[in-house]
């Protein structure tokens, strides 16, 4: 039987809603739609760029406790309410994810709460 096993990031959310940061299935991990609030010190940045770094900074911790790495994701989806904002965020997704080139998708949507400008979802392939 395959491993399975979920991986919780603090967030109040993961208690309230039922669901956990990331699951790891096997050789796949999973991550949730992961936004750019800071648990450290239980804040949001207003700039759409800032909340890309920390989105990616939450995935990053996840994946680590999963035994992997942002070079191991293989797809990866951008959730924002304003496409304005998608642009300025791609110097910073070229930077993290630029030399490893998962599939990716945007999508205009809802999230959760106003304040947050930008939602990262991966999944991911561990390497043996």
């Amino acid at each position: 039987m395959t491993e399975r096993r979920a991986i919780f990031s603090g967030s109040t959310f993961e208690d309230q809603i039922g669901y956990a940061r990331a699951v790891v299935d096997g050789d796949r991990v999973y991550v949730s739609g992961t936004t750019g609030y800071d648990y450290t010190t239980m804040t949001i940045s207003d700039d759409v760029v800032e909340q890309t770094e920390q989105c990616l900074r939450n995935v990053e911790a996840a994946l680590a406790e999963a035994g992997c790495t942002l070079a191991d994701v293989v797809r990866v989806r951008y959730l924002l309410p304003d496409r304005a904002d998608f642009e300025p965020c791609w110097p910073t997704l070229r930077r993290r994810f630029g030399d490893i080139r998962p599939a990716a998708t945007m999508l205009v949507c809802g999230l959760a709460d106003p304040r947050m400008k930008i939602e990262i979802e991966v999944d991911a392939r561990r390497r043996s």
